[in-house]
């Protein structure tokens, strides 16, 4: 069953399964409350890191890694990419399966990747207006 959206609830540029789509558009949401605001600014303070921003889009393009997998990935240390990992697992961004000794991480929450994609939209945008296009 597929939901009709109305034209005000789409951003510019979409990703495909956007996660947020049943939600109002922001423009028809109240005032961010003050509580709100700081929540927000939070999770951009999570997000405001390259090590995790690349946990997480290696995790959205793989679906599942390990830690060895993701180190190897990145080329960190295992311990560094737990810390960054345990950070990801607090705000519910990412979620983990034991299997034997192996400890498989996956992206959670489905307006990661959207969030991702609209990231790179922006700056795909911001380079075409900087040329002048």
């Amino acid at each position: 069953m597929t939901r009709k959206q109305p034209a005000t609830a789409k951003p510019a540029c979409e990703p495909a399964g956007s996660c947020c789509s049943v939600r109002p558009a922001l423009k028809d949401r109240p005032l961010l409350s003050f509580v709100d605001a700081v929540k927000v600014m939070a999770l951009f303070k999570v997000l405001g890191n390259d090590t995790r921003i690349r946990l997480l889009h290696h995790l959205v393009r793989s679906e599942e890694a390990t830690v060895t997998e993701l180190a190897k990935t990145l080329g960190m240390k295992p311990q560094a990419v737990s810390n960054q990992l345990v950070r990801l697992s607090d705000t519910g961004m990412v979620s983990h399966r034991r299997e034997g000794n192996n400890v498989f991480y996956r992206v959670k929450n489905g307006c990661v990747a959207p969030l991702l994609d609209l990231a790179l939209c922006l700056m795909e945008d911001e380079g075409t207006t900087k040329n002048g296009e």
